[in-house]
Order: C-alpha cells, then sequence, then structure tokens
C-alpha cells in the first residue's frame, strides 16, 4: 500500500483520517455526563488543546479601563 506523506507528524492522509475518526467518537463521548475521555498529546495537539491564545501581561494591562497612572 502506497500511503502519501503529508508532513504532519509524517503521518499519512489515510492515518489522519483514521485519527479525525477516532478523536470524533472521542469528542461525541466527552459529551456525556462523567464520562472522561482520554486524548493521548498528538490527539490533543490535533484539536488544538495547546493552542496559547491567552492575553500577555502588557495586553492585560492595557485593557484595564480604570488605571491609575
Amino acid at each position: 500500500m502506497n500511503k502519501t506523506k503529508n508532513g504532519i507528524n509524517g503521518m499519512s492522509v489515510e492515518d489522519l483520517k483514521i485519527m479525525d475518526e477516532i478523536i470524533d467518537a472521542k469528542l461525541q463521548d466527552a459529551e456525556i455526563p462523567g464520562f472522561q475521555a482520554e486524548f493521548d498529546p498528538m490527539e490533543a495537539e490535533r484539536i488544538g488543546a495547546f493552542e496559547e491564545d491567552a492575553l500577555s501581561e502588557q495586553d492585560a494591562l492595557d485593557s484595564v479601563i480604570d488605571q491609575q497612572a
């Protein structure tokens, strides 16, 4: 079987499709109250769990409207 590599962690397109199906199933399971779905680091990264989007300290300070000089 010839698998096409796409450059994401050296995984083939077919492997990524399988991972996406597994992730979809885990996300559906995670909606069940009390169920604790476990994601491996590669799955978590794929769904953006490690994406840093917090404000910087300076951005937080700049957003305060009642800041005293």
